[in-house]
């Protein structure tokens, strides 16, 4: 869970609150095509697992207003992770504190004899933080419960001996497990964020835990605490080898400010995590460059014959996560991505696409032209949309010395909005200094975000999707993405492709409306 520093009193919440309905979820700003509550506040995605046919996305969630409070665990499910069937709060607070972050596990082979015969058990693991230790000033507030479900997640059990990990060392950040079975040493294993680090923790039960080792405190990115790990293993698209992924979220410390989250490959014994040897020499790898990428983790029991590792993040920044100019609802989930492990010249990448069920949501496309070498390329007109759209455009760089190369979309009141390439610095970039209002907070339009590029191709390709108050670049082939809030005060109704520097060769420009998700 992403801690706020301020301290909130603990309130028992009656557990007949249910999610307030709202009909239309045409407020401004109200994401059409990505995932947000149905009211009040929301943040770190959790228990994120599919079982029979269903992607189940739970998440940080406070019924009673629309910033941060004592955490629940809300509850959506999906067949295709773009349709989403929201269902009653599924955890609450109790007197062991309030609900953090976690996930959840299918215990298929009734480990922890939670299950009923012959009928595998789900098995959601926590944090809890209580908050009358925070406020007595203790360092054991936060330690790890479990709850279980035999009825596929929609009824949930607290187990009766929580905690099954205490806070026996007196650490204040003790938080976020993220579990997997283990096969090879036939263990579950926990990846648990510990203030500036992570420790893995096994099991044989999900009962009992010991401690197995620990990683990153000299390693990595480290301006303000670690949360939200996830380690998993994958295959390296080019040759197969198994490596794993280690995800770390960091608060604060990100790239261009404030939260973001890092990762690390290497291999893992089942006991040690040991991280491939360009990172003790490299400068951090981040999972996405954009200011608005946060304490993202993956699906556990995905099937084998999907074979994806697939991700979702919350689409926000404790820099101004509480303020944002949103009403009734407060925050949205990233578009769903799946991950995959490529090689470069420098080492591993992760690499992130938008999932293929997205398709199911894009309208008539809409082609442009391809057009001779300019400078300017209009690529809206009154036939289409801007705002809740997928881009696709690539073009050709003739001088590598092109200052930038970007995508500006604008509107009526002449706010602005870009995202492309400096091709000169070989660097990605998104300004959003202009993009509408950003009174709500210092922290928010502080200058132009950069990513670097991996590579130096003159031929380059965007992969923008526009929703109402967000924009996210998949770029590189998706070895760098960034994903950016945008608060325009009225929708963009206009699309340009902008050269500095030296004219460019628009090779295609495609144009998807997209559906909106909500009935």
């Amino acid at each position: 869970m992403c801690r706020i520093i301020f301290f909130l009193l603990f309130l028992f919440v009656n557990k007949t609150v249910v999610l307030s309905q709202s009909p239309a979820y045409n407020e401004q700003y109200r994401p059409q095509f990505h995932f947000s509550p149905t009211s009040n506040w929301m943040n770190d995605p959790n228990g994120m697992v599919y079982y029979k046919g269903e992607h189940h996305l739970f998440y940080q969630y406070y019924p009673n207003g629309n910033v941060w409070g004592p955490m629940h665990w809300g509850h959506a499910v999906s067949k295709n992770m773009v349709e989403w069937q929201h269902l009653p709060i599924a955890l609450y607070p109790d007197s062991l504190g309030y609900i953090f972050s976690g996930s959840i596990v299918v215990d298929e082979k009734n480990t922890s004899g939670l299950g009923k015969k012959n009928a595998p058990v789900l098995v959601a693991i926590y944090t809890y933080h209580l908050p009358e230790g925070e406020k007595a000033n203790r360092n054991d507030f936060q330690y790890q419960g479990i709850a279980y479900s035999h009825d596929m997640g929609r009824t949930w059990k607290k187990y009766t001996n929580n905690p099954v990990l205490p806070n026996t060392n007196g650490i204040r950040d003790f938080r976020d497990p993220k579990v997997f079975w283990h096969k090879e040493r036939n263990q579950w294993v926990m990846t648990l964020a510990v203030k500036d680090h992570v420790e893995f923790w096994g099991s044989s039960d999900l009962l009992k835990w010991k401690l197995l080792s620990s990683f990153g405190s000299d390693l990595g990115a480290h301006g303000g605490v670690w949360e939200c790990p996830d380690l998993f293993p994958m295959k390296v698209a080019a040759n197969g080898q198994e490596k794993y992924v280690l995800l770390v979220s960091i608060n604060p410390g990100g790239p261009n400010g404030g939260s973001a989250t890092q990762y690390f490959t290497g291999s893992f014994n089942g006991k040690e995590f040991v991280p491939d040897a360009f990172h003790q020499t490299k400068k951090p790898l981040w999972l996405d460059y954009g200011r608005d990428n946060y304490a993202g983790v993956t699906w556990s029991n995905i099937p084998v014959a999907d074979g994806r590792r697939l991700f979702i993040g919350w689409m926000s920044n404790w820099d101004y996560a509480q303020v944002v100019p949103t009403t009734v609802w407060r925050s949205a989930m990233t578009l769903p991505r799946s991950l995959s492990l490529i090689k470069t010249t420098e080492g591993l990448r992760l690499k992130s696409e938008p999932v293929q069920e997205l398709k199911l949501l894009r309208g008539k496309a809409v082609t442009i032209k391809a057009a001779t070498e300019s400078t300017r390329f209009n690529l809206s007109s009154a036939s289409h949309q801007v705002q809740q759209t997928e881009w696709v455009i690539e073009f050709e760089v003739k001088d590598t010395n092109t200052a930038s190369v970007y995508l500006e979309l604008t509107n009526a009141l002449n706010e602005t909005y870009r995202i492309g390439c400096n091709v000169k610095q070989n660097q990605f970039y998104s300004d959003r200094t202009k993009a509408g209002n950003h009174s709500f907070s210092e922290k928010f339009a502080t200058g132009i975000h950069t990513a670097e590029r991996f590579t130096k191709n003159k031929r380059i390709k965007l992969h923008v999707f526009v929703d109402a108050s967000s924009v996210e670049l998949f770029a590189d082939e998706g070895a760098v993405c960034m994903s950016e809030l945008v608060f325009p005060s009225q929708p963009f109704n206009k699309a340009t492709l902008h050269s500095e520097g030296s004219k460019v060769k628009l090779i295609s420009a495609v144009c998807y409306p997209l559906k909106r998700i909500w009935k």
